[in-house]
């Protein structure tokens, strides 16, 4: 089946990644191409490059998050890169937060169906909505292709412990973003953005990660960045928006 095992061009990026774990994401991936396609959550054109897109361009951004962190991924759509990460890294503790009722119930039966209970949780939710559900704040908070950088911040920065971090995977616009959003990042609690290059020598082109750390928190005023959710996500499977409901579906 098309997209389920690598291929020879990101085989051995992949053996490097996911380690004795490749097969758990073979098994992932195989999901993604299969179900993920049916129900929305992955672009059918996505199927034959799942792995060089999506797989490998998330675990890489493990090499980021330091051992035993606790890592809250926002607008988790199909599980990029929160299930990526745990299927690299079971060393992580990582709640998935999605709005969406049909990409909640994808998460929750892909977490059970990977066998990753005991080191995922999915919470059915906006970010602005489960601040109160972490009140000691992540380690590190990540989030793929959800919205500009200053949303983003203010979204995912009230989530992070002071200290703690923000991962933002970007694309080419990452620069221009940093440079555009500089200062209301700094306005919502957080440090000057770096961007860093992950998986470099591994895979071409190396994954783009806007950091920023959290450096204080921001006591919430009656406005909120522009915009209260976050816009669908592309064909990479990841979504946010607004759902009809708010409730929480915890599992794992």
């Amino acid at each position: 089946m098309v997209g389920v095992e690598p291929s020879a061009e990101i085989a051995e990026a992949a053996a490097r990644v996911f380690g004795e774990r490749r097969e758990l994401a073979v098994a992932y991936a195989r999901l993604l191409v299969t179900d993920g396609v049916v129900r929305g959550l992955i672009g059918p054109r996505e199927a034959p490059r799942i792995w060089e897109r999506h797989l490998v361009n998330c675990a890489v951004v493990g090499e980021m998050i330091p051992i035993g962190a606790s890592v809250v991924d926002v607008g988790s759509g199909a599980g990029l890169p929160g299930i990526v990460l745990a299927v690299a890294r079971p060393d992580l503790s990582i709640t998935l937060v999605e709005p969406l009722a049909r990409r909640t119930a994808f998460l929750s039966e892909a977490v059970i169906a990977l066998g990753l209970e005991s080191t995922v949780t999915v919470v059915r939710g906006r970010a602005e909505d489960v601040v109160d559900g972490t009140p000691a704040g992540a380690d590190v908070v990540t989030a793929r292709a959800v919205a500009p950088l200053d949303r983003l911040a203010g979204w995912c920065l009230p989530l992070a412990r002071t200290g703690g971090r923000l991962l933002a995977l970007k694309g080419s616009s990452a620069a221009e973003e940093v440079e555009a959003h500089r200062a209301v990042i700094a306005d919502l609690g957080g440090g000057s953005p770096v961007i860093q290059l992950c998986g470099s020598g591994l895979i071409d082109p190396p994954t783009t990660v806007v950091e920023i750390v959290k450096e204080r928190n921001v006591v919430p005023s009656g406005s909120r960045p522009s915009g209260r959710a976050a816009p669908g996500r592309g064909a990479g499977g990841k979504a946010g928006g607004r759902d009809s409901g708010r409730g929480r579906s915890r599992r794992g």
